[in-house]
């Protein structure tokens, strides 16, 4: 670590007027523009743009070739995977200028969004989501659900440990991995 309090590899670009986390690892060819927020304890992969503006929580996970565009608010804990693309304006063309458009999407705490996914902007993705790899995501997506394809459609939940939940007749599930209970009830699911 610098005595800034991020390490930050010499092939990449960090831009005046940004807010950079402790702890925070930033990669090979990556750039970081003005008045983004990046919390403590970020990954940051190689060849990743961090546009004017977002803001990514405590411990993100970016992975390689990501771009994330102003308008994008990632909560602590998110995973995005290789390639995944963001967008911020719904109806863009080179000739006319909509940078006064762009829309907020915005990442709950926990949520996963696989490898080469696009989210389509003015969305929120809920709380420990799980986006498969490849969907594009159109819509908003509840806290906990699965969604999968193009468009993307909830196809089941996970856990917050990202393992698939079985609901029994009395809506209980219990996560594979961690041993804790979720409850299914009114298209909701929380953890108990």
């Amino acid at each position: 670590m610098t005595e800034k309090g991020y390490f930050a590899h010499p092939t990449a670009v960090i831009d005046e007027g940004c807010n950079i986390g402790n702890g925070t690892r930033i990669w090979h060819f990556s750039h970081i523009m003005p008045g983004c927020i990046i919390g403590d304890g970020c990954n940051i992969g190689q060849n990743v743009v961090v546009s004017p503006d977002v803001v990514l929580g405590k411990n993100v996970k970016i992975q390689n070739n990501v771009s994330i565009y102003t308008g994008v608010v990632c909560d602590d804990d998110v995973f995005l995977g290789p390639s995944m693309v963001f967008t911020n304006v719904i109806n863009p063309r080179s000739a006319v200028n909509r940078k006064n458009e762009y829309a907020r999407t915005w990442v709950r705490k926990g949520a996963t969004i696989g490898a080469n996914a696009t989210i389509v902007c003015g969305i929120e993705i809920g709380e420990f989501a799980f986006i498969g790899a490849g969907a594009v995501v159109t819509k908003s997506v509840p806290s906990y659900a699965l969604v999968v394809g193009n468009p993307a459609r909830q196809t089941g939940w996970m856990s917050e440990y990202g393992q698939k939940l079985k609901f029994n007749s009395e809506g209980i599930a219990v996560c594979e991995e961690s041993k804790v209970n979720y409850q299914l009830r009114n298209g909701e699911v929380t953890k108990i």
